[in-house]
């Protein structure tokens, strides 16, 4: 994640699957412009992204510095734009937790993607992270995640689960999780799959009276309800359903 004079091509991995080409409606400096929080020892940082915009690009570059004991969580919808894409860098104290939850939904040509970097730098910190996608038409969902455990940071416990859900044929969801792991007494899981609708769920829904739509509705609702599950605030939690659903729209 590292800054450019350059517009980024795919031969670097965080833009492997990226729409550089989109990127060209950007000049560097907006490329290149990353916003720093810090999250004092003990506090808690939520924040959360909607993409919803029309626009070639729409870009979001964000490093968090989490003090010990400290916690970051970050929700988002990406759902809007040519390209677009969240991007987090974290860095985690003794003891500090990172949770991000993120859906990316598109069909046509366009890209949707999340790329992150957890750095536990100290023991005992943990983080999770949950990513949804669902694409029809050409669209492409991405997610790059890379974990890394520095060595004296002991007790570590890191995940990452990625699940696309593919309504249509053409459509595309990318998972690259990396792990780089100098510790020794860590717990670091990742998990990736890429498939259809259980058709053996639907068939049993529309058993028990359920239309095909409602079925279908239902199931995309129940998929995309994982990556907000941490979250502790219902309404919000709904919001954000709401709004990803929106974007899902008539494939429903």
């Amino acid at each position: 994640m590292a800054d450019t004079a350059n517009y980024p091509t795919r031969k670097a991995e965080e833009w492997r699957y990226s729409d550089v080409d989109a990127l060209q409606t950007l000049d560097l400096a907006a490329i290149n412009d990353w916003r720093s929080v810090t999250v004092a020892a003990g506090e808690t940082y939520r924040e959360f992204f909607h993409l919803d915009k029309t626009d070639d690009v729409e870009l979001h570059r964000l490093r968090v510095q989490v003090g010990d004991g400290a916690r970051c969580e970050l929700f988002a919808v990406n759902a809007g734009s040519q390209l677009g894409r969240v991007e987090v860098e974290v860095t985690l104290g003794k003891g500090a937790h990172f949770e991000f939850g993120g859906v990316t939904l598109g069909g046509e040509q366009t890209t949707r993607e999340f790329v992150t970097r957890t750095i536990h730098a100290e023991p005992e910190a943990t983080s999770n992270q949950t990513i949804r996608a669902v694409h029809w038409g050409r669209g492409v969902g991405n997610f790059l995640g890379r974990i890394d455990v520095a060595r004296h940071a002991q007790k570590t416990d890191a995940a990452q689960d990625f699940k696309g859900l593919l309504l249509e044929r053409g459509a595309a969801a990318n998972a690259v999780p990396q792990l780089e792991i100098f510790a020794d007494d860590v717990k670091c899981a990742h998990g990736a799959t890429v498939g259809q609708l259980d058709e053996q769920a639907r068939f049993y829904m529309a058993a028990r009276g359920l239309s095909p739509e409602e079925s279908r509705k239902l199931l995309v609702r129940a998929f995309l309800a994982d990556a907000f599950a941490a979250l502790d605030d219902e309404d919000k939690q709904g919001e954000l359903l709401d709004q990803a659903l929106s974007a899902v729209g008539e494939k429903l």
